[in-house]
């Protein structure tokens, strides 16, 4: 008896992945380095001086990592409570944070201590930065207050108190000392100018702002918050320039690539989106494990820093030049060749046993049921969700092989109202499909014969039967139509082809007699 051969599921063609510039540009990074902190990463800061350290806001503590360092330089402890918004001096030498206790510190980088306590919010401080000129400080509190600081006399310069919520993200003005903009839970993000006494720009954001980012040149303002990225054009008064959509999650913190024409934001759905800053368009992604709380790029885009709320900080690096090249350039090491060649003339002797084991064959359960001559089972086992939604040309090929056999209409006739609305629903999600279409089309017409005396016993088989015959009649008419346009097309082509004439059979004796009269 000759052994089952399992159905033959053909292998259909896949679009392959569009490789773009920022593919192979953000994809050129080595496997993330993961670094376990005291709790939730909230800030990451890159100082603007080399060697580019980066602060790392944690629990009550902020621990300052070298651009390759797995442990911590150096680190500032000396919180009562849960500290915030880690942030560098424009010169590397001074790091100023935020408190769960009200108090701002400042913190000089060779020592521990701290340098200077600015006391005055009532509330947690979650926003702190340096001004321009790298004596005074901005703050932002839960106390709806943002309050700048003069360092050198330790002592409250302005008290802005606008906001009508807490005050979450902020940010200064490179290019102008006397310029900060502040946003809010009360949703809106205000643009301060220190020498007046209230805002002189407000814009609504319509969320919860959790993130600020000003553009390099100060004439665009990023804002993020709630499910939206929203650039706005202060140079026109604050006119609203796109709205980005592209997370299902809260977006927690933005940040621009070194050359300014890459934007990403990290949001609390798992994803790093980067965008195009000329058409704000997503052109890569990126996923990790866990709500992503802050991000942050060192210059020339080295590395991308990610905290995340299981207090796992993840590192990942460039790769150099020469690791690329050999990434790309190697190759997988072939045997050598006394391999293949081994043992290919050797002859078998007169004593020589062949000691064969058997082979065990695993057939899908598609198969099994097939053995047995169980067609319905087999179209049954075919039609489970997972392999008509992940994998539906293993269940075309069933129906191919049920058809090749002749026992197709016997697996489909004698369904209940669910497993028949199962079947019907596979055949309107795939019908029209090109791949599947010759092999459906036949089988939903038998589906039509069997089941006409049934309609009207059932609504739900009812509408999808009414919908299986209104798509089978539309396919039927495009491909109609499709012949009806190849038959143009042959016309025109054959009307297009130059006229060649056929030699007439006179002359072409005539020719040959003169060719044998010259020999």
């Amino acid at each position: 008896m000759a052994s089952f051969k399992p159905t033959k599921v053909q292998v259909y063609p896949k679009l392959g992945e569009k490789v773009t510039q920022d593919t192979l540009y953000w994809k050129n990074y080595k496997a993330p380095v993961q670094i376990k902190e005291f709790g939730a990463v909230t800030n990451i800061d890159f100082s603007p001086v080399a060697p580019h350290n980066y602060a790392v806001t944690a629990f009550t503590r902020i621990h300052i990592y070298g651009p390759f360092s797995q442990e911590p330089v150096k680190s500032f402890t000396r919180f009562k409570d849960t500290a915030y918004s880690g942030r560098f001096r424009s010169d590397g030498q001074l790091l100023v944070a935020g408190c769960e206790d009200s108090v701002v510190r400042l913190f000089d980088i060779g020592g521990k201590a701290a340098l200077r306590m600015f006391k005055g919010h009532t509330k947690a401080v979650h926003v702190t930065d340096f001004t321009s000129d790298r004596y005074q400080i901005l703050t932002g509190s839960d106390d709806y207050t943002c309050r700048l600081w003069d360092i050198p006399n330790a002592t409250e310069l302005n008290v802005y108190q606008e906001h009508t919520d807490y005050i979450r993200c902020g940010v200064t003005s490179k290019l102008n000392r006397d310029l900060f903009i502040t946003g809010s839970y009360d949703h809106t993000v205000k643009l301060f100018d220190a020498r007046a006494d209230k805002s002189v720009l407000t814009m609504d954001h319509g969320q919860p702002v959790e993130s600020l980012l000003l553009y390099p040149s100060e004439g665009l303002l990023v804002s993020a918050g709630g499910r939206y990225v929203k650039v706005w054009d202060l140079l026109k008064g604050g006119q609203p320039l796109v709205s980005l959509r592209n997370h299902h999650k809260t977006v927690t913190c933005v940040c621009l690539s070194s050359n300014g024409q890459r934007l990403l934001s990290a949001s609390l759905d798992r994803h790093v989106k980067v965008y195009n800053t000329t058409n704000y368009k997503v052109v890569h992604s990126f996923d990790y494990a866990a709500a992503i709380l802050s991000l942050a790029l060192a210059p020339d885009d080295e590395s991308i820093v990610v905290g995340m709320t299981n207090s796992i900080l993840s590192i990942k690096h460039r790769k150099s030049s020469e690791e690329s090249k050999g990434a790309s350039g190697q190759q997988r090491r072939r045997p050598a060749y006394r391999v293949f060649v081994k043992g290919k003339n050797y002859v078998p002797k007169e004593g020589d046993y062949l000691v064969s084991k058997p082979v065990r064959e695993h057939l899908a359960k598609y198969d099994k049921q097939l053995k047995k001559f169980n067609v319905s089972k087999a179209l049954d086992t075919a039609l489970q969700t997972w392999t008509r939604v992940k994998k539906p040309e293993v269940t075309v090929a069933v129906i191919k092989e049920l058809d090749r056999r002749g026992t197709l209409k016997n697996a489909l006739a004698g369904r209940d109202e669910q497993g028949l609305s199962q079947l019907l629903h596979f055949f309107i999600g795939n019908l029209v499909d090109p791949r599947f279409a010759p092999v459906l089309v036949p089988a939903a017409e038998m589906i039509l014969d069997i089941y006409r005396s049934v309609i009207g016993q059932s609504p739900l088989v009812d509408r999808q039967l009414v919908r299986l015959q209104d798509l089978l009649e539309k396919e039927i008419d495009y491909q109609k139509d499709l012949l009806e346009v190849l038959g143009m097309l042959d016309t025109l082509f054959a009307s297009s082809l130059p006229r060649t004439e056929a030699p007439r059979s006179g002359a072409s004796r005539l020719d040959q007699r003169n060719i044998w009269c010259k020999f």
